[in-house]
């Protein structure tokens, strides 16, 4: 924008020449609708393509929130509008969300399934309406709805890194595990599928060193229901070794209750995710191991793939991106980590959630 002076000297007539020049400069530089630099050095408005509705498995989970914001963001940079709704983990909820995009005539939707069997109606409701349907990070395993594309995460890969992972921390010894699962996700019944394989395959034909599961409870993935699963099974099974939980959430409740129970030295946990607080707890030896996942390019890839189905162009269908393991060692070496900042979390009561707190260190 021009800079006019503020003085009073200045006179009308020389105003409206100077506001006639900036107006003049502004429409010959502006390329409406197109995302084209303007005179100002910013951007003008992208042409609108209609709004994606996003109906997430729960937004207390930051895995999804970065889903959510990176998937807003992606779509405003390409002209759509993202809707994003909490289905609290109820596929209920979550069929509400469908039936509201589709009274809304949205131009695509993206779930993660709150039930990978129980959503199959409401989807079928939108593929009757002409509304493609995405999944992310969950899959629907419901017949008869029909899924447009999906990007997630190979987890049974993730699991069986999880498994290896579990092996490596108890060595010779082995011992009785505790799972921390989340049944009514298909993600998850394949991360414990991953992990229980490699279990067994290590314990063939083993007459010392092996490694149970005696347990798989419902851990919700969320912290304060990890923290009671976990607590529940540290009464059942006094001789528990290893926790293997489906989330970081959920680890980071097991940890809790370890606390606790003063069993930080008997029990090992692995989770799953890589989320900053999840890569934190391995930084400090409170999780020994995550298989990571990458959220972001999950909302990303979402919109990318919502485009090519709009515009008629051919892209992948189902996209898995393997896992990586991460342990201490590369966390120590992580950038997200390397801050001036001391991350701790304070044990609590049982069924409050722990608080995180930071404290900058000097300088």
């Amino acid at each position: 924008m021009l800079q006019l002076c503020t003085s009073y000297a200045v006179s009308s007539s020389l105003l409206v020449a100077l506001l006639f020049v900036s107006g003049c400069s502004n429409g010959s530089n502006e390329s409406a609708g197109n995302g084209t630099s303007l005179s100002n050095g910013e951007l003008s408005p992208v042409h609108s393509r209609g709004t994606i509705g996003f109906s997430a498995l729960t937004l207390k989970n930051p895995f999804f929130k970065i889903i959510a914001d990176s998937m807003t963001e992606a779509g405003k940079e390409h002209g759509f509008e993202v809707l994003v709704n909490d289905a609290e983990r109820d596929v209920n909820e979550q069929s509400k969300h469908i039936d509201n995009y589709i009274a809304q005539g949205v131009a695509a939707i993206v779930l993660n399934p709150a039930d990978r069997i129980a959503i199959g109606p409401a989807i079928r409701k939108a593929n009757e309406a002409g509304i493609p349907v995405f999944t992310c990070d969950l899959q629907c395993a419901a017949e008869d709805a029909k899924v447009a594309g999906h990007i997630g995460t190979d987890n049974y890969q993730g699991g069986r890194l999880a498994g290896e992972a579990m092996i490596e921390a108890l060595g010779d010894a082995g011992g009785e595990v505790l799972v921390l699962h989340f049944k009514q996700a298909n993600s998850c019944v394949l991360r414990v599928q991953g992990f229980s394989e490699v279990l067994d395959e290590h314990n063939k034909d083993r007459e010392s060193g092996r490694i149970t599961i005696v347990s798989e409870l419902e851990g919700g993935g969320l912290r304060d229901e990890g923290f009671k699963a976990a607590s529940d099974a540290l009464q059942a099974h006094q001789n528990l070794r290893g926790i293997f939980a489906i989330n970081d959430p959920s680890a980071l409740g097991a940890w809790t209750a370890l606390k606790q129970a003063e069993k930080l030295d008997q029990v090992t946990i692995i989770g799953f995710d890589g989320q900053l607080e999840g890569k934190q707890a391995i930084l400090e030896g409170r999780i020994y191991a995550d298989p990571i996942q990458f959220p972001k390019k999950m909302g990303v890839v979402s919109v990318q793939n919502i485009i090519k189905y709009l515009d008629g162009e051919e892209f992948e269908k189902v996209e898995l991106i393997p896992t990586a393991i991460y342990k201490k060692a590369d966390a120590e070496k992580d950038p997200d980590l390397q801050t001036s900042a001391t991350w701790q979390i304070t044990p609590v009561a049982p069924g409050e959630l722990p608080e995180l707190e930071v404290f900058k260190s000097p300088g």
